[in-house]
């Protein structure tokens, strides 16, 4: 008899955007360097939902799908902030806000006071570290900071299993020329 691994049915289901890959692997590399790597077990993400049901994961999945029936976007990346003991870098579009509020319009009764605030898009570089060295992050982030602008390219959907998450569903972004089967 082998241990397999119990799927949580009940576990939350995190719901992230998924960015271009150039931008995906530039936030990559700078976690990789910046975050402390005994609490590294995910790759750079920008978290819209943090804690959906996991026993809604049918519904949650055909609203994510219908939801990706849009454009890819562009987001513009802000500025960095300081989190006290980590740095994240902002992003802004109304595309995002957009889709968050549709979303949780529809997930209303679910949504966890987390969930309910107001979204403030980022992604964390550097997160439970000594204040110090997260001001000298912030310091070096900042210096020579310059709007610049990624693309969110769809939306992914994770079991979160009390530390690292598995993969559930990818929902790109599509073209309207995708949506007619052209390519």
């Amino acid at each position: 008899m082998t241990d397999a691994p119990v799927l949580q049915i009940s576990a939350p289901l995190v719901l992230t955007l998924m960015l271009d890959a150039a931008s995906q692997e530039w936030f990559d590399v700078l976690r990789g360097k910046h975050f402390p790597p005994e609490r590294n077990h995910l790759a750079a993400h920008v978290t819209l939902f943090h804690a959906l049901p996991g026993d809604r994961l049918e519904q949650v999945t055909v609203d994510i799908r219908a939801a990706a029936e849009r454009e890819p976007f562009p987001l513009a990346v802000t500025g960095v902030r300081s989190l006290g003991r980590g740095v994240a870098f902002e992003l802004a579009a109304a595309e995002v806000s957009d889709l968050h509020a549709g979303l949780s319009a529809q997930w209303q009764p679910w949504l966890t006071a987390q969930d309910r605030q107001r979204l403030a898009p980022h992604v964390t570089v550097q997160n439970k570290v000594e204040p110090a060295a997260a001001r000298r992050l912030h310091a070096q982030l900042s210096a020579g900071f310059h709007r610049f602008d990624v693309t969110a390219q769809g939306l992914a959907l994770w079991r979160y299993e009390g530390g690292p998450w598995s993969a559930v569903e990818a929902a790109p972004f599509r073209t309207p020329a995708d949506r007619r089967g052209v390519t």
